[in-house]
């Protein structure tokens, strides 16, 4: 069984998460470290953009300063996330790792095989639903808001078929990161009210469209009168889904003195620079 290293990270700046998937990636990528899965959360609680996103046109920074919350661009797709009471994971690995795909929709299967079995894991009835059909991107599509969980891939995670994983994937130096959001709560109001739409009542649509795809693990256990979950056993069980996924043993570790130089290189040119954070 092979061994990759399990970094739980605890919480960190906006600035510094991803700063740290970055170092990681690029230290995988020269062999100096091995395949990583880490763990993580978001002081303040931030609110991230995909590579793509035009984020001066697609959220109130006004409100987001007003609310205290960070805010980053991530290096990889995708829409808004905010990121507050959740799990972020991040998985990376190399391209070459046996079993590991060359399509980004399959490597995004496997690697989120885990992420199943860390919901089912909570007792939670969680489905790995491909939108291959026509049918099925219509059913899960959305009108177009710039939030993450309104927006469909290939290969949905979800309860009772509402959205409940919001993942990215980017590949770099032959090196594949994927991260994504495991929420427990979800405040779609506060979401929103960061967002920037041309009138209050298409943002009150999307926002209801929203809450009718998207959902938390806290609201799929309340609904069916169990008690909520901690954050701790939310961790333990995708710990345990992403070994069992991924036929791996994860081994704790720490970030070395290389990805540490990396991580304040990148925090202070790139991922804490307004320029990149704004720039589209």
């Amino acid at each position: 069984m092979e061994k990759w290293r399990y970094i739980r990270s605890g919480l960190g700046a906006p600035a510094y998460n991803m700063a740290v998937d970055e170092a990681i990636l690029t230290a995988h990528s020269e062999g100096k470290v091995p395949p990583t899965v880490r763990f993580y959360g978001w002081s303040p609680a931030t609110l991230s953009v995909g590579y793509f996103q035009k984020a001066l046109q697609e959220v109130d920074f006004a409100a987001v300063e007003q609310a205290g919350l960070g805010f980053v661009r991530r290096a990889t797709g995708g829409r808004v996330v905010l990121h507050d009471r959740e799990l972020t994971y991040s998985i990376i690995v190399s391209e070459e790792y046996p079993g590991i795909p060359r399509s980004v929709t399959e490597a995004y299967r496997v690697l989120s095989e885990g992420l199943l079995l860390g919901f089912r894991g909570l007792g939670l009835q969680a489905e790995m639903v491909q939108l291959a059909s026509a049918e099925e991107q219509e059913k899960y599509a959305s009108m177009g808001s710039a939030a993450c969980f309104d927006s469909p891939s290939w290969y949905e995670l979800v309860v009772e078929g509402r959205k409940v994983a919001g993942s990215a994937q980017t590949r770099a130096k032959g090196v594949v990161l994927q991260h994504g959001s495991i929420l427990l709560e979800l405040d779609s109001e506060q979401l929103f009210g960061l967002l920037t739409f041309s009138t209050e009542r298409i943002k009150e649509r999307m926002k209801q469209q929203f809450e009718r795809k998207a959902v938390a693990i806290n609201d799929v256990l309340l609904a069916a009168g169990r008690e909520k979950t901690t954050l701790a056993e939310v961790e333990r069980s995708f710990e345990a889904g992403i070994a069992q996924g991924l036929g791996i043993e994860l081994v704790e570790g720490e970030l070395t003195d290389y990805e540490l130089e990396l991580v304040r290189q990148l925090g202070a040119e790139k991922y804490g620079n307004e320029e990149w954070n704004k720039r589209r």
